[in-house]
């Protein structure tokens, strides 16, 4: 059935882009999303929004969160050491393949973990900030709890699939708002074009950054479980909307599905008589079931093909309209990792984020 839903919506898709009518409408979908406005918010648009899936790398959104709340309760610091272990450094790809006993700033650590996604970050975080992964996901999980994120359970910092992982997109949603409005002090860090480690240079997997208009943040994820699952943000003219779209089938695939979603509300004149996220009422037969479209994104059968962020799309090109060439060198922002048994030491300086413009802070009415 989902795969069914699948091709019905890829052929209405081609025909709503190529049309140019991406505004009018039912907007396509390759799976849950959901459009808010983060002034009011209220919810814009909303389908399959309480149907549990896999977050994939949307996790590190909470693994971010609780950084900032142990970082404002006087426990952290951005310019704390984190420091790899053995079992951060063994965490499967992505990953920044570095060694136990090799450290980062916190500053630092934060920005691997949402542009590069990195795993092995993840849980380098949640071990110097919980003590332990297993503590620092009891807080993740608490914190959910307290945000009204009634469907959704981690088990992990990294968003490796596993039995107890879902979310959904209504959940999401919720979180990205309190993550705008109760810290946009640290906007900057889902906004970052990418990252220059070294001699590597590292650009975001989200492609609306610098290329939507408006976009300024969030998160990318992906596991064949999942598909591509991408959060969004853009502000325009006095407007503030967040998107989420899980499940889609390819990396561009959710970028072009992400930025009509986003140019929709921002286009909108209104949002009366919509209901506030935390007002609209579950729906959805097989909601507690979680979703795995893994036969559609990886099969097994026929021509194998790499599906990752990092290899994904290589030879595919971007059709909507929304979506511009940069056409400029990626303005990258500085990471430093220092070798074991050498102090850490930021390259901003202490406690200074990304250098990245953060919009003034509007809260919901």
């Amino acid at each position: 059935m989902m795969a069914d839903v699948r091709q019905g919506v890829k052929r209405l898709l081609a025909l709503t882009l190529g049309a140019g009518l991406a505004l009018s409408g039912t907007l396509a979908q390759a799976g849950p999303h959901i459009l808010v406005d983060m002034n009011s918010g209220k919810v814009i648009e909303h389908e399959d929004a309480f149907q549990k899936w896999y977050p994939a790398s949307l996790t590190k959104l909470m693994t971010a969160y609780v950084a900032f709340r142990q970082i404002e309760a006087g426990r952290a610091s951005l310019s704390m050491p984190i420091v790899m272990s053995k079992l951060s450094a063994a965490q499967p790809a992505s990953k920044m393949y570095l060694k136990a006993g090799d450290s980062m700033t916190l500053d630092d650590a934060l920005k691997l973990l949402l542009v590069k996604s990195a795993n092995d970050v993840a849980y380098a975080i949640a071990e110097n900030l919980g003590g332990s992964v297993e503590n620092y996901v009891g807080m993740m999980n608490a914190e959910a709890a307290n945000l009204g994120m009634t469907s959704s359970h981690f088990i992990n910092p990294n968003g490796m699939p596993g039995q107890g992982q879902y979310t959904t997109a209504r959940d999401l949603a919720i979180l990205t708002l309190t993550l705008r409005h109760r810290y946009p002090q640290y906007q900057g860090y889902f906004g970052i074009e990418g990252l220059k480690v070294g001699k590597k240079q590292i650009p975001n997997y989200n492609k609306l950054i610098g290329r939507f208009n408006g976009a300024d943040g969030m998160k990318t994820g992906f596991i064949c479980a999942s598909g591509f699952n991408q959060v969004s943000t853009a502000t325009r003219n006095g407007r503030q909307v967040l998107s989420v779209v899980l499940g889609s089938d390819s990396l561009v695939g959710r970028a072009e599905l992400s930025a009509s979603l986003l140019e929709k509300g921002l286009s909108i004149n209104s949002d009366g008589g919509m209901p506030r996220i935390d007002r609209l009422a579950a729906y959805g037969a097989g909601r507690e079931a979680v979703a795995d479209i893994s036969d559609d994104i990886c099969p097994k059968k026929g021509k194998k093909k790499v599906r990752s962020e990092g290899h994904d799309d290589v030879s595919m090109k971007v059709k909507s309209p929304y979506l511009k060439p940069i056409g400029r060198p990626l303005v990258l922002s500085l990471v430093t990792i220092t070798p074991a048994g050498k102090p850490a030491k930021s390259a901003a300086g202490d406690d200074v984020i990304a250098n990245i413009p953060i919009p003034e802070p509007r809260p919901i009415n």
